[in-house]
């Protein structure tokens, strides 16, 4: 396996993963170890950190999507930044291999000090149909695409003669009643409510949104008088609210069923499905030689170094959704690690980077601890719920959750770049409105391009006319000299 001749020949602080805590580990430390005499290199599929909490905003379009990411080679001026994907660790051996995101020749990365930070995907069920009906909320790229598919979808309905199909398309079904899961289903109805005002073609009661949630109440961040709540002002919105109900199958309608008997719960027509019922640590570690909890995450102690029964793994670190990072305050999950949200991991990656730095120097490390803050959530222009835990716990409701929350994502948004970018777009909305400009054929962009290069086909050449009955059909041969 041949290694890149474009690498960096210093000791180098491999962080794989370039998510919350990739990219405020490379921020914090850079510099330091640049002038240490190292580099920090930080190796992701992706050039860019998605602030996850903006992407209902996005789907919504109340975000412009660039401006929910972070570019890392705008910001990350002293990191060494490989586009590609860690497929395996040997720590014994201190090396790693790298796919890269170009399809090349996979290659070996040495390293001193790794940092786990490759952060969590969707997790989804063997539920028939799912994979090929059904699109996730975890990526920018998915946010755009189901803005996309509401703007098209009431579009296309607009000019359907089909009852049934007009219903199914105008049917837009979320699974999963977390925050992401309320979030994104009260921005797109947001977004369909705007979009059916400026289409005289199609009535508001003829859109139709469905909730499907398979535990007894929703959002477990919240109170469950204020969880109580949220269910009203969806159902007062015309959101349907399954509780106690699962997706059993995806394969033409939407076959639900009710839990626990597992009896069946109907059928949905629908073309739209948002599956957003959690996440689950990277895979990627499985390919490394780390100790695991039985989540799938790796094993951390408190200063966030990588432990396991045989003890303490020396210059491995992690943090984040693929960490089981304790939660020292006591209020984390039933497991007693915290929650995998992006506040820990923000928080996490600040103190993980000044750790490190002083493990080089034989310095003390201090344990993460972290209050939980409250929790904020918005479900479209003016709406929100919050519970903020400052002096005492603060419940909010309406317009007044919804500026906390903004408040909170405004300011935690990494980089005053990208502060300013999106606090000038939330400005430029509240006076001109919500975009429901629909951006088409974005997953075929040189359609346009290749139909006006392609020569249209020649026309056929006429056929001669049929001669009359009774009269001979005229003599077409051309006379020549010798005829005459």
């Amino acid at each position: 396996m041949a290694t890149t001749p474009e690498l960096i020949d210093r000791p180098r602080v491999l962080v794989v993963g370039g998510g919350y805590v990739g990219l405020y580990v490379a921020l914090k430390l850079q510099k330091k170890i640049a002038n240490a005499g190292g580099i920090v290199t930080v190796v992701d599929p992706l050039p860019y950190m998605t602030y996850q909490p903006f992407l209902p905003e996005v789907a919504g379009g109340n975000i412009e999507a660039r401006h929910a990411v972070v570019s890392h080679r705008q910001h990350l001026k002293q990191t060494e930044l490989i586009q590609g994907r860690v497929t395996s660790i040997d720590h014994a051996n201190r090396t790693a291999v790298v796919a890269p995101s170009d399809g090349g020749e996979p290659f070996e990365i040495p390293y001193f000090d790794v940092v786990i930070a490759a952060g969590a995907i969707t997790r989804t069920f063997p539920i028939k149909g799912l994979a090929d009906k059904g699109i996730g909320l975890k990526t920018i790229e998915e946010a755009v695409a189901l803005r996309n598919k509401v703007l098209e979808r009431i579009e296309a309905a607009s000019t359907m003669t089909d009852a049934a199909e007009r219903a199914k398309a105008l049917t837009f079904v979320v699974v999963g009643g977390g925050f992401a899961g309320i979030e994104c289903l009260t921005e797109m109805e947001d977004l369909a409510r705007a979009a059916v005002r400026n289409n005289p073609r199609v009535r508001q009661e003829e859109v139709r949104f469905i909730l499907v949630e398979a535990m007894g109440r929703i959002m477990p961040e919240v109170t469950a008088s204020q969880a109580e709540w949220v269910v009203e002002h969806l159902r007062s919105r015309g959101i349907e609210v399954l509780l106690n109900t699962s997706l059993d199958s995806a394969e033409g309608n939407l076959k639900l069923i009710n839990l626990p008997d597992k009896t069946s719960a109907g059928e949905v027509e629908a073309d739209t499905l948002v599956w957003a019922a959690g996440v689950q640590a990277n895979p990627m570690i499985r390919s490394t030689d780390f100790p695991l909890e039985p989540r799938g995450r790796v094993r951390v102690l408190p200063d966030l170094r990588i432990a396991g029964d045989e003890g303490i793994v020396e210059n491995a670190w992690a943090a984040g959704d693929i960490a089981a990072v304790p939660d020292l305050t006591g209020k984390g999950l039933p497991d007693g690690t915290c929650v995998p949200n992006a506040q820990h991991a923000l928080r996490q990656a600040k103190k993980l980077a000044k750790n490190l730095w002083a493990s080089r120097w034989d310095k003390p490390l201090h344990d993460y601890k972290h209050k939980n803050l409250g929790a904020v959530a918005g479900f479209g222009e003016w709406k929100g719920v919050a519970n903020i835990n400052l002096l005492g716990r603060i419940g909010l409701k309406g317009g007044l959750a919804w500026l906390a929350h903004r408040g909170y994502h405004g300011m935690a948004m990494p980089t005053v770049e990208r502060k300013f970018r999106v606090i000038f777009g939330w400005i430029l909305s509240f006076f001109a409105g919500r975009d429901t400009t629909q951006l088409i054929d974005l997953d075929n962009p040189r359609g346009a391009f290749v139909a006006a290069a392609t020569p249209a086909p020649k026309p056929a050449a006429a056929a001669a006319p049929a001669p009359a009955a009774g009269k001979p059909a005229e003599d077409k041969t051309p006379v020549t000299a010798d005829a005459k």
